[in-house]
């Protein structure tokens, strides 16, 4: 499975589990309607990271959430040493 389908998957199964319509999404993510419509269709590939940053708030989320990429959801910057 390709990334474009699982934002696709995550985004239509989120409005499902919300109620909440694609074009009521563009509005509350500040995202154009016409560009969360390619997303959902499959027809935008490789959305921009700054875009699947205003869905996953949106939904209330990180953007990690929204991915649902569990290494990075319990990653801690503060253990981070700098070298």
């Amino acid at each position: 499975m390709e990334y474009a389908d699982l934002y696709v998957t995550r985004i239509r199964t989120l409005c499902k589990e919300r109620g909440i319509a694609i074009n009521k999404l563009a509005t509350m993510s500040d995202v154009k309607q016409s560009t969360l419509d390619n997303i959902v269709r499959g027809l935008t590939k490789n959305p921009r990271v700054k875009t699947l940053h205003k869905i996953a708030l949106a939904f209330n989320m990180t953007l990690a959430e929204f991915l649902n990429f569990e290494a990075l959801n319990e990653y801690s910057f503060e253990d981070d040493t700098e070298e």
